[in-house]
């Protein structure tokens, strides 16, 4: 058998090398991957052929453009608002949901989430497409040099000797209220709620004291229509209850949390909202009212634009009374909550201590909100009190005899 060269230069002994084979795919397996890849590239060419972006590839940015008019439309509290985006800790605000002449508003607590809705009324600005932020429309009977321009609004000023505490207090007579006992009523909470508000300016007599909130759809029409009954007017101002947030007195709240500024400022938003009062009242506030440091300076405004202050007498801790003494501000207290159970049975015992009270101290001042109950038992039990040898008398009388006495 013959060998090959390399069969006869091996060594002897060892086997004869190897040669080293290729792998070699069939065929078909070459076929069917380039039958795959054409697929994928013709996909991918009628994607950017039929997919109708002209700039597709291209690195685009999107830019918001936001509608004028949607932007110009502020819930009625803006100054609210400003001041929460300044101190979100506190308290912030959502969107406002609008409903016909009014908005409202959900306020949500920082730390807790906890969300309380308050309708403010919108006015006239809402159905006309304008901004809701706009300030209210200076009342009638109202004497233009009694007022200062704020960014809110016309705000109540001095003007030499007139004071808005003594202008817009109501008539009575003085000289008869120096000599025999007298009783003041204060009817709260009015201003939201016109059919309430109503009630308590037409159904009471002009010598009741009626204390607005600054909110509702118009409160300044109301407050309006309450002077032309001859009532006195005060303006309440939210302020801080110890269970704030959880008891919420609405937008623009006064907060122990604040600064001074900041506080004013809130204060000069509720100033705004109407005009003729004769002085200011607490809305809630028990923490408020009672803490020095943020009450001083909500009394030294009170003392700068000539107006008195009353205390509802809710907070035992209150210390208005030595700030307001401090600073010559006109100043009062409630004596008696007499609808805090309101049942007319009730009402009434509070009214009779209302009046053991005028007797013993000459004058006395109850305070109520306008609860149907409340307006007819309080309304009946005025008509008696000539007969009792009481006088009635509106706040500012029974504030001036509290101080002289």
């Amino acid at each position: 058998m013959t060998e090959t060269a390399d069969d006869l230069s091996a060594p002897l002994g060892q086997d004869k090398p190897r040669r080293k084979r290729r792998l070699r795919l069939p065929f078909t397996v070459m076929q069917l991957i380039a039958v795959m890849l054409g697929l994928f590239l013709l996909a991918f060419a009628g994607f950017a052929i039929f997919n109708k972006d002209p700039l597709g590839g291209e690195p685009m940015t999107r830019i918001a453009i936001r509608d004028p008019k949607a932007t110009d439309e502020k819930p009625a509290a803006s100054g609210h608002d400003q001041a929460a985006r300044q101190e979100s800790k506190h308290e912030t605000k959502d969107a406002p949901k609008q409903a016909g002449d009014q908005k409202t508003v959900t306020m949500i607590d920082g730390s807790t989430g906890a969300r309380h809705d308050v309708v403010i009324g919108a006015g006239d600005a809402a159905d006309k497409g304008e901004a809701a932020s706009a300030p209210p429309p200076v009342m009638n009977g109202i004497d233009p040099k009694l007022l200062e321009k704020s960014r809110y609004g016309m705000i109540p000023a001095i003007s030499g000797d007139l004071k808005p505490f003594n202008v817009y207090a109501a008539e009575a007579d003085r000289a008869k209220a120096a000599k025999m006992p007298v009783v003041a009523i204060v009817i709260g909470g009015l201003g939201v709620g016109a059919a309430k508000t109503t009630d308590a300016i037409m159904k009471l007599p002009g010598a009741v004291t009626l204390a607005f909130t600054p909110y509702g759809a118009d409160p300044g029409k109301l407050a309006e229509r309450a002077r032309a009954q001859r009532h006195e007017i005060f303006l309440q101002i939210p302020m801080e209850p110890y269970d704030f947030p959880d008891n919420d007195p609405g937008p623009q709240t006064l907060l122990t949390s604040l600064t001074p500024d900041q506080n004013t400022d809130r204060l000069y938003w509720h100033l705004s909202r109407m005009q003729g009062y004769a002085g200011l009242t607490n809305f809630m506030g028990a923490r408020f009212i009672a803490t020095d440091a943020a009450m001083q300076p909500i009394i030294r405004e009170a003392s700068r634009r000539g107006l008195g202050f009353f205390d509802d007498g809710s907070s035992p801790r209150s210390i208005a009374s030595q700030a307001a003494g401090s600073l010559a501000v006109p100043f009062g207290k409630g004596d008696i909550a007499l609808d805090a159970v309101p049942t007319p049975t009730e009402i009434d015992r509070a009214l009779n201590k209302l009046e053991s009270t005028a007797r013993e101290r000459g004058v006395a001042i109850g305070t109520a909100s306008a609860l149907p109950v409340s307006i007819e038992r309080v309304g009946a039990w005025i008509k008696t009190l000539n007969d009792r040898g009481i006088l009635l008398v509106p706040l500012t009388t029974a504030m001036l005899k509290s101080k002289s006495s």
